[in-house]
């Protein structure tokens, strides 16, 4: 048997068969964990915050991009889309529930509030190539690569 358990739990400390530092790694995973799943919200019932909301997803190719996000609830009146050189930045805003006071939340998992996002795209893009449209609480935003920056085949010379 070697020194290194088949389940990575690290060296045989004195025949203790545990690894003081893994123990350090998983609590440092776990504290990890805690903190990803907190720092998506600014506060109890507001929409979460830069890097966590909305979900996006991001198509490339040679001509330019396409950027989805989800954005149920949001009307294209209360988006917000700005594009600078290689960074696309999504804000937005959806009105607070009104509650008034009467019901007491059991759960609230549905945020309201403000949000902003900023994507870094993998090119710059054409401001004027940009095409927005919204329906049914999805945002496609289609953005085209300035056609100096689009890679050309170069022809080798013997």
């Amino acid at each position: 048997m070697t020194m290194w358990s088949l389940y990575d739990r690290g060296p045989d400390w004195g025949g203790f068969g545990w690894d003081p530092f893994a123990e350090f790694r998983r609590l440092q995973n776990e504290v990890n964990r805690l903190f990803e799943d907190l720092s998506g919200f600014d506060a109890p019932g507001e929409v979460a915050r830069a890097g966590v909301y909305p979900p996006v997803n991001l198509y490339v190719n040679d001509e330019g991009l396409l950027l989805t996000a989800e954005l149920p609830g949001f009307d294209d009146d209360s988006i917000e889309l700005t594009v600078r050189e290689d960074t696309l930045t999504l804000s937005g805003e959806i009105a607070p529930a009104n509650d008034d006071g009467r019901v007491g939340w059991r759960r609230r998992e549905r945020g309201r509030g403000r949000f902003t996002r900023t994507v870094e795209l993998p090119f710059r893009i054409d401001p004027d190539g940009v095409d927005a449209r919204f329906h049914d609480g999805v945002l496609e935003i289609e953005m085209r690569r300035p056609e100096q920056d689009k890679p050309r085949r170069i022809a080798i010379n013997a």
